[in-house]
């Protein structure tokens, strides 16, 4: 496959700036080569060569091989080095490891230890300009070497910088990614509170049911086997709704079942079916609906459901009543549903367990209140008031 030259040009620099990066001692060995070489050249070609110029000059070198292991040890070597060579009077192109030494100590170290050796090496520039005045003139001789300086720490400061923003981003990314698992976990953890909270509704209506039509059964199994019988396939009934309605909250924790196979969650239109199922028990039961019904979306039909539903299970369960009654009122944006019964508020099953705290929940997630507690007239009452967004 043709790939276009600036393609290529940027796997290369690319590659060429991970092998650099993952293996310095090697890379580095590579500069003071290339360097050494032109250098050598250099020295050959002028009138002071010999041994003592090309014994400093490839220490000079040599030592940039080492620069990124010790930054600090390399610059006071070369510039160690370099004070001897002005005072033994020739002039090095190997001078250029000065050069890179400060390079790495400005992108290296800390930006104190970088001025000082910029320092130190602008003492040097001034030596060296005076001494062998490598433009033409001392001026411009100063003026060229203290450019060369300046750059070389200019360089190693933007290095420097660059490094340090490609940290914060790669600890930016962790952070994200950190983050994002414990959203991930904080949203599971809710999820299960949300499954445990339904399956508490399911469960515990559907149990409170099937008792109470299992024990009038027993009772009246003497007397009339036929009704004893009808409440029994009652039981068999409120016994398969509450399987399905597991199995279908269930469902949502498995990964290879189809959303669309799933049963819809209940809403308000399905109270009648829930009260049928109450008055099945022998509980006398109303259904009143107050106001025009408005949409209240699903979520919102689920928590007008299960609140109801509750509240019944709690009647069943602990009140004693032998009449309850269920109002629904739209005044839109509001809904308030009140359940009454005529049992025994000081009883200490309404105010036992979760089943409250649930309800209030309930309605806390639509910015509603619940009430719960004795009635003026006698029995028991819970209200609930909640304004839903529809969706």
């Amino acid at each position: 496959m043709f790939r276009p030259p600036d393609e290529i040009t940027r796997g290369l620099f690319s590659r060429g700036r991970r092998f650099v990066r993952n293996h310095p001692l090697a890379s580095d060995s590579l500069l003071a080569a290339v360097l050494l070489i032109l250098s050598s050249v250099w020295l050959a070609g002028v009138p002071f060569s010999g041994i003592r110029p090309a014994v400093v000059q490839t220490a000079l070198i040599a030592a940039v091989a080492v620069r990124r292991l010790w930054p600090s040890a390399v610059f006071l070597f070369t510039s160690g080095l370099a004070f001897a060579q002005w005072l033994l009077g020739f002039p090095l192109m190997g001078d250029v490891a000065l050069l890179v030494a400060l390079y790495t100590v400005a992108a290296h170290q800390s930006r104190i230890r970088a001025l000082l050796a910029t320092g130190v090496l602008e003492a040097g520039a001034v030596m060296a300009a005076v001494k062998w005045e490598p433009a033409g003139t001392p001026a411009r001789s100063l003026l060229f070497l203290s450019a060369t300086v300046v750059a070389a720490l200019f360089a190693g400061l933007a290095v420097a910088s660059g490094s340090r923003y490609l940290a914060w981003l790669d600890e930016r990314a962790r952070r994200l990614e950190v983050e994002r698992d414990q959203q991930a976990v904080i949203a599971a953890a809710a999820e299960r509170t949300r499954i445990a909270r339904e399956l508490h509704d399911i469960v515990s209506h559907s149990l409170s049911v099937v008792i109470t039509l299992a024990d009038a059964a027993a009772v009246v199994s003497r007397i009339d086997a036929g009704r004893a019988g009808e409440a029994m396939t009652e039981v068999s009934e409120v016994g398969r709704r509450a399987l399905t309605d597991m199995r279908a909250m269930l469902g949502v924790l498995r990964t290879d079942e189809s959303p669309a196979a799933l049963a819809p969650q209940p809403g308000a239109a399905d109270l009648c079916a829930l009260v049928d199922g109450v008055r099945a028990t022998g509980l006398a039961v109303d259904l009143d609906v107050v106001g025009s019904p408005f949409p209240l979306g699903a979520a919102a039909e689920l928590t007008a459901y299960r609140i109801v539903q509750e509240a019944l299970t709690n009647t069943l369960r602990h009140a004693g009543a032998r009449h309850a009654r269920v109002t629904i009122g739209y005044d839109q944006p509001q809904v308030t549903l009140t359940v009454a019964d005529d049992g025994t508020p000081s009883s200490p099953g309404p105010g036992a367990g979760h089943g409250i705290d649930g309800m209030r929940e309930r309605a806390a997630l639509h910015a509603g209140t619940l009430r719960a507690g004795p009635a003026d007239d006698g029995g028991w009452l819970v209200e609930a008031r909640f304004r839903p967004v529809p969706g």
